[in-house]
């Protein structure tokens, strides 16, 4: 679709220098014009009496373009000036090849703007429209309007780039040019049919009368009443709209069937303040607010998230090759503030930005406008003190790996006054922890001495202790719950996956997961998961010794294993103090995947040889950190044997098994969350950890039948390994 240029446009872009005049070519330029529009209103009278086969000559030449260029086949029962400029039209129809009809009007009349018709600009002056339907159908992949996907081809000798900022402004003035000064619009319905599953309908009477606009949507018949009501001036780019419902909250089903997801609210309102060139870029100044917005989704959190009020007063540019949200705008959240930056550059690489500032403010308020639902485990919480808050993240895709990543919430007398739904000290004292598989929960496990397996930090073998955190936390004792550079390299490994591998959890993270949070995978926990920990290692709630003891004891290691304790006991028969250095790396190498433990182990107890080159790796490092002596032999640290009485349920180490090549990289949170393995069928560890007992032979028989994914991962887990060794 062709873009005309407006005349104010070219002036803002030629930027012309200001030039001193004589008054005498003034009047003669005032002259000249006059008689270029005497000229003009005498052709204008000729083209009157020549209208009508003008309008017949201008219709067929669009009807046979729209088919050309689109597949589109437009009818026109009737049509005629009823005006100087005002056009009447009957029973017209639009059909896109070989899909359902698109837009069907009994009665419509349209008036043009002259003036502005004199520059190229079709500016609407009045619509009257009697009865029309506009039908969206959905079928399977296609839809009745793909013929919007259709683009001509492209001249092999057009190299011209494109400029985002005349796109940007030639779209909305087409887009404002086409709201009419007066507006009548009767029994207009929009419908949407969805493969049949999702039906939706809108039966709409409108009216536009001196900039005021004021519409009736019947929705589903008589389901619900909606407005859209408001002042639109389209000349000067503003408008000001309030969306709301009659006597109820505006609610779209639609999304609920589609999407999974519940979405209500009492009123929207939009405004567009300003569309202007500053500089060279396009520039749109507007805001946005809703009142009661609630928001269900399965992905975002488990309840209802229900947001009172927000507002963004937004600037956005738009430059020859790129798109900004300006740090001049604002994010209202009741009485929180904070100033987003966000920028995609285009060309000639792909550049994201992204910044936030949140000035000092009150920490009870800021907590105060959190969306209802969102955090549970903090409702009621009541805090003193100021925070501020910074984000930057800059991310050039041609060298991804310069990516740069920080993130502060800065306290100022900051002080927790009253605990919450959850006291987050809780695990100062012997508490019971619960952990889950597949969403249900497996055992009480009381983390205190009256569990046999429990185990004080002091009593734990400090080649486990060295060993998990070398692999797993190394700075765990120096930093406050959050690793920057951890962080930074999981985005700059998952952008350049297109997929997420690796996270950036500390055993901080992880220990807040597991024991305050629900164990619903959503956007809201990992947020409010952020939340905790920050509260948690800046006042100083828990030691650093206390979350490393409860992390030790909660930790999942194998079939229904938890903890070092019954780990130490099940795979070696030791208690922890009694680990030694290879047993320390073993257990700790297990923490990513501990379903798949007994796999790393030959028919006779030994270690499989993949896992030679890890060790050797963990125990060079380890050596040159002081905190274990070198392994001279090479072999040392490897010389691990599980315990007797568990070998009899290895696969013989001549089994042929499927070992077919999978995706070699996992996500390896430092603690796997319960439901991390997504076991369908009952396994051989489901038999040998689980409720029931088989004799040997029964065992080994149901291992070789039902144990191929579980030795898929064994296979991944060796990639991963070599490949951190490389």
């Amino acid at each position: 679709m062709h873009l005309t240029l407006s005349i104010k446009t070219l002036f803002y872009r030629m930027r012309l220098p200001k030039i001193n005049v004589p008054r005498k070519y003034i009047k003669v330029a005032a002259w000249i014009f006059g008689i270029l529009l005497l000229a003009g209103i005498v052709t204008g009278f000729v083209a009157y009496n020549k209208r009508e086969a003008l309008l017949q000559k201008m219709i067929a030449k669009a009807i046979a373009k729209a088919d050309k260029d689109y597949g589109l086949s437009i009818k026109i029962g009737e049509a005629g000036f009823s005006g100087l400029s005002t056009v009447h039209m009957k029973n017209i129809s639009v059909v896109p090849k070989d899909r359902d009809t698109l837009t069907t009007i009994a009665d419509i009349t349209v008036g043009v703007k002259l003036f502005p018709l004199l520059f190229g600009n079709v500016k609407l002056g009045e619509v009257n429209l009697n009865t029309g339907k506009m039908s969206i159908v959905l079928k399977d992949s296609t839809t009745n309007l793909d013929f919007f996907l259709k683009r001509k081809k492209k001249d092999k000798t057009d190299n011209a780039k494109i400029d985002l900022s005349l796109i940007a402004h030639d779209i909305l003035n087409q887009v404002l040019d086409k709201i009419p000064d007066d507006l009548q619009l009767k029994n207009m319905l929009f419908t949407l049919n969805d493969n049949d599953t999702a039906r939706l309908s809108f039966l709409t009477s409108a009216t536009i009368n001196n900039g005021d606009l004021n519409s009736t949507i019947n929705v589903n018949n008589n389901e619900a009443t909606w407005h859209v009501n408001g002042k639109v001036n389209p000349g000067k780019n503003k408008m000001n709209v309030l969306f709301f419902a009659d006597n109820k909250k505006v609610e779209l089903p639609y999304l609920e069937k589609k999407l999974h997801a519940t979405l209500s609210f009492d009123t929207i309102r939009t405004e567009l303040k300003s569309a202007e060139y500053s500089g060279d870029d396009f520039k749109i100044t507007g805001s946005w607010s809703v009142k009661n917005l609630l928001i269900n989704q399965p992905k975002v959190a488990a309840n209802d998230i229900v947001v009172k009020s927000a507002r963004i007063d937004a600037e956005l540019l738009v430059g020859a090759n790129y798109v900004a949200l300006d740090s001049a705008s604002t994010i209202y959240l009741k009485d929180a503030a904070i100033h987003p930056f966000l920028k995609y550059t285009l060309s000639p690489v792909k550049i994201y930005e992204v910044k936030l500032h949140a000035d000092e403010q009150d920490a009870q308020a800021l907590l105060n406008s959190f969306p209802q639902g969102l955090f549970e485990s903090l409702e009621g919480l009541q805090v003193q003190g100021k925070v501020k808050y910074d984000l930057n993240f800059y991310l050039d895709s041609s060298i991804p790996d310069s990516l740069k990543f920080n993130s502060t919430l800065t306290p100022y007398g900051f002080k927790i006054l009253k605990w919450g739904k959850t006291d987050l000290q809780k695990i100062n004292q012997p508490f019971v922890y619960t952990p889950y598989e597949h969403g249900k929960p497996m055992r009480d496990i009381t983390i205190g001495p009256s569990n046999p397996n429990y185990t004080p930090l002091s009593a734990i073998s400090s080649n486990f202790k060295n060993s998990l955190l070398t692999s797993e936390d190394p700075s765990f004792f120096t930093h406050h719950g959050f690793v920057e550079e951890s962080i930074r390299k999981s985005f700059v490994i998952n952008f350049k996956k297109k997929k997420f591998v690796r996270g950036g959890s500390t055993i901080s993270m992880q220990l807040v997961k597991n024991v305050f949070l629900s164990r619903n995978k959503t956007l809201a926990r990992k947020a409010e998961e952020i939340l905790i920990v920050w509260m948690i290692e800046n006042n100083h709630l828990i030691s650093k010794e206390r979350m490393l003891e409860v992390y030790f004891n909660i930790i999942e290691m194998g079939k229904n294993v938890y903890g070092i304790g019954e780990a130490s006991r099940q795979y070696f028969g030791k208690t922890p103090a009694e680990l030694s250095i290879g047993e320390g790396i073993f257990l700790a190498n297990i923490v990513p995947n501990p379903k798949i433990a007994m796999f790393k182990f030959n028919g006779d107890g030994s270690l499989k040889e993949y896992m030679l080159p890890y060790f050797k790796y963990m125990g060079r490092i380890m050596s040159k950190r002081g905190l274990t002596p070198a392994d001279t032999s090479g072999y040392g640290f490897y010389n691990v044997r599980l315990r007797e009485g568990l070998r009899q349920y290895l696969l013989p180490d001549s089994a042929k098994v499927d070992t077919s090549a999978v995706d070699p990289d996992a996500d390896t949170d430092v603690m796997p969350a319960p439901v991390k393995m997504q076991d369908k069928n009952k396994s051989f560890f489901d038999k040998l950890f689980g409720r029931s007992k088989k004799d040997t032979a029964t065992v080994v028989a149901d291992t070789l039948k039902k144990t191929k994914k579980e030795l898929r991962k064994e296979r991944r887990e060796k990639r991963r390994q070599e490949k951190e060794l490389n």
